[in-house]
């Protein structure tokens, strides 16, 4: 379980590469023994971010600091923190146990205390039958384990991990994802990791910072930011979002001249333009308009797409370009015999409404 205290402290970093400013006054306070996750599209700023925090970029502005000591001028090698690359960087010549040895035999330490650490650490990763294996002779995952072991060796504080499984196909990414949540419970450090697969980041990190345009669009634990989140930006980037675009009213949003019920933003006022976002999973459909107090829209089923363990229904909405997609589990689809044409209410609980005016 994550800890409460600070371990490493980002305090309004800014990094500009010529007139583009990558990072944009960000701070951050990532905490002792948790997965924290930096997310975001490609040229938000992360990797910047994470390279800064390893030291091998300058920022302009502001300063990182661990356990309150700063940090921002210390070398990478000075640092009380690893790096590994998505690449892993593997020596191809050495086997599994040099390659995990290496960086100890530079520091100089003796024989012995090499050979318990390594022994220790290839036991947790599971690589003990493959220590005299080299890379070549290594599947992807193996290999990315090698890698993890040779940085959680040398027992930094932070470990850092730039797209760490972006290389490996998608059942070995998710059999990966909960071996590195293990790894990181096991050793009770703090990784921070950098991608943008949103899933992988709900799946492994404790809380997790959304980027856009270099600044922290939202931070907060997964599922705060996948329920709730802050801006149309996080509602959209994070999983798949129906959005409708309407005006504020008292009780929610008016929709086509419908009210779609929500709790509304702090401060906010009727009238000004809004959107009402809900998650396809929050979504009934129903034969007859419910007559309880839920949201019920008319619709048009539009396209089925049968996803082995659940069903993508596209709906067409009046007053709405872009289809609804409701999602639905196979199982309880199936009883419901929907077809490609038929006319249904689609239907939610005002509380899994978020109404966003940004």
């Amino acid at each position: 379980m994550s800890g409460q205290q600070g371990v490493i402290s980002i305090e309004s970093v800014t990094k500009r590469f010529g007139a583009v400013t990558a990072v944009d006054a960000v701070s951050l306070d990532l905490r002792e023994n948790e997965f924290f996750a930096l997310l975001g599209p490609s040229g938000c700023g992360k990797t910047t971010l994470l390279r800064i925090v390893a030291g091998f970029e300058t920022p302009d502005e502001g300063r990182v600091l661990l356990d309150g000591k700063d940090l921002t001028p210390l070398r990478p090698n000075r640092r009380p923190i690893n790096l590994m690359f998505q690449s892993y960087a593997l020596f191809p010549h050495m086997s599994v146990e040099k390659n995990v040895s290496y960086g100890l035999e530079m520091e100089g330490l003796s024989r012995a205390e090499i050979r318990k650490r390594v022994g220790e650490v290839l036991e947790m990763a599971q690589l003990e039958a493959l220590s005299k294996r080299r890379p070549d002779q290594l599947s992807g995952g193996q290999r990315q384990r090698v890698a993890l072991a040779r940085a959680l060796v040398k027992r930094p504080r932070v470990l850092l991990l730039d797209e760490p499984l972006g290389a490996l196909d998608k059942k070995l990414r998710e059999q990966m994802q909960l071996e590195l949540k293990r790894l990181q419970d096991e050793v009770g450090i703090t990784f921070v990791v950098v991608t943008h697969d949103q899933e992988e980041a709900l799946v492994m990190a404790d809380r997790l910072a959304v980027m856009e345009d270099g600044r922290v669009a939202q931070l907060g634990a997964p599922r705060e930011v996948y329920e709730q989140p802050a801006s149309r930006f996080v509602a959209g980037f994070i999983g798949v979002m129906n959005a409708f675009e309407g005006t504020l009213a008292e009780e929610g949003v008016s929709f086509g001249g419908q009210l779609l019920r929500g709790a509304l933003p702090g401060g906010a006022s009727p009238g000004k333009p809004a959107l009402l976002a809900v998650r396809p999973e929050r979504l009934e459909l129903l034969q007859e308009r419910p007559a309880d107090g839920r949201n019920a829209l008319p619709a048009k089923i539009r396209d089925i797409a049968y996803h082995g363990t659940d069903l993508n229904l596209h709906l067409t909405v009046e007053g709405k370009a872009e289809p609804v997609l409701a999602r639905q589990p196979a199982w309880a689809a199936e009883g419901a015999g929907w077809q490609a044409g038929q006319e249904v209410w689609c239907c939610w609980q005002p509380r899994h409404s978020r109404i966003l005016l940004d």
